[in-house]
């Protein structure tokens, strides 16, 4: 068997790279694993050679303390690979094939898969909803951080790219679609966005640049984006955006000073729980950007909300926020007859037609995002340079293929 090194959680702010079984075609325990899942048969799925794997703001959350993953969980849901090995239940995906993962874990059975709610599918979370690799709480699918990755469910799950080369010219592009390109795409749809909207982004980390760049893809015809780190605010300005500098209060006067009124068409949340008030000295206060999108959104209007919140949070500023349970000004929403769309992102709704948008050059995503790959075992650095709030999505390498 070849051996398998993968990026793993060891406590608060650290992660090592570590050994770990090859994957094979069950469900082992393990860390984070559900006991319901322990013993699974997966003899529908395929056995990827990781070809690219990116650092994610969602594994942060988890590096930082933030929820309650375990130790030794093995991370990383963002996956492009190659096909080693197919299951004796897998009809159509074959050994060689170039494929996206996307980060739902999805059955293609249930009654929620059927309605294209792959977020949320019935099968394959004994605990809950929904599913994704190597994440808390979410079944304890192994994570792709790692040279090789069991993909259930693969002629469901798995996105065929069409030419191996192409495929490989493109892969930083391509290593997008499996998570942060759908997701921001998604909150600007789930926001309403069409050609001519004014859009503002809350957020400038990887999903809010993959949020504005889908907001252009759209037809916005103003994409703000705001947040408190000079850095990430000039990458947004890099390719269109105007900003937002949140350290010098909140973005309504900001705002009006660039469309000519404290409101826009559509706001999409790409922060999440671990948001933090407005101003140079402000500390954490998870309900202000929800509330801010809140006011500032035009009446009628939507909120993507594709930011993380989670029902277990150590590191809370209150007990209330520990559960997930914030101080939103719901009154405010009703009152201006918003509608908000959360929760985890159907990858396969938009992976498809995204993938083709790289494909013919219409999109350039990992220029906007500026991503930059880096070695497996760089993996611990990547996650405290990310931490520290560099502007840089980090894809890991762990087979050489990128430099191929």
């Amino acid at each position: 068997m070849p051996g398998n090194r993968a990026v793993a959680y060891k406590g608060p702010r650290h992660v090592e790279v570590i050994d770990i079984d090859y994957p094979t075609f069950e469900l082992k325990d393990g860390p984070g694993v559900d006991p319901a899942n322990v013993g699974r048969k997966v003899p529908h799925g395929a056995i990827v050679k990781t070809v690219a794997t990116n650092i994610c703001g969602s594994d942060q959350h988890m590096v930082r303390g933030r929820t309650t993953a375990p130790v030794d969980l093995v991370l990383g849901h963002e996956i492009t690979g190659e096909v080693v090995e197919v299951g004796p239940g897998v009809e159509f995906i074959k050994v060689g094939d170039m494929v996206s993962v996307p980060f739902n874990i999805a059955c293609g059975r249930c009654r929620n898969c059927k309605e294209g709610k792959t977020g949320v599918c019935l099968n394959v979370n004994p605990s809950g909803y929904g599913s994704a690799y190597g994440y808390v709480d979410m079944g304890g699918w192994v994570g792709g951080q790692a040279n090789y990755v069991l993909v259930p469910y693969a002629d469901w799950n798995l996105l065929k790219f069409p030419d191996r080369d192409q495929a490989l010219e493109k892969i930083m592009d391509l290593t997008m679609l499996s998570d942060i390109f759908p997701t921001g795409f998604h909150g600007c749809v789930s926001a309403g966005v069409k050609p001519g909207s004014t859009v503002y982004i809350a957020g400038a980390g990887p999903v809010g640049l993959a949020a504005a760049t889908g907001a252009q893809l759209l037809g916005a015809s103003v994409v703000i984006v705001g947040d408190m780190n000079e850095q990430r605010l000039a990458q947004a300005r890099s390719f269109g955006c105007e900003t937002v500098d949140l350290t010098k209060g909140g973005p309504a006067e900001q705002i009006e000073q660039i469309v000519g009124e404290p409101f826009v068409d559509c706001a999409v949340d790409a922060v999440g729980f671990e948001a933090r008030g407005h101003g140079a000295d402000a500390g954490e206060a998870p309900a202000t950007v929800l509330n801010s999108l809140m006011e500032i959104e035009r009446s009628g209007g939507q909120l993507g909300i594709i930011g993380l919140y989670v029902t277990g949070d150590p590191g809370a500023v209150d007990d209330a926020a520990k559960k997930g349970s914030l101080s939103l000004s719901l009154g405010t929403g009703w009152a201006k007859s918003l509608s908000f769309t959360t929760g985890q992102c159907p990858v396969m709704r938009y992976h498809r037609g995204l993938m083709n948008a790289i494909l013919h050059d219409k999109v350039s995503i990992a220029k906007n995002v500026n991503a930059k790959a880096i070695s497996l075992e760089d993996a611990p650095q990547g996650y405290a340079d990310f931490d520290s709030g560099t502007s840089v999505k980090y894809v890991l390498n762990p087979n050489g293929y990128i430099d191929a």
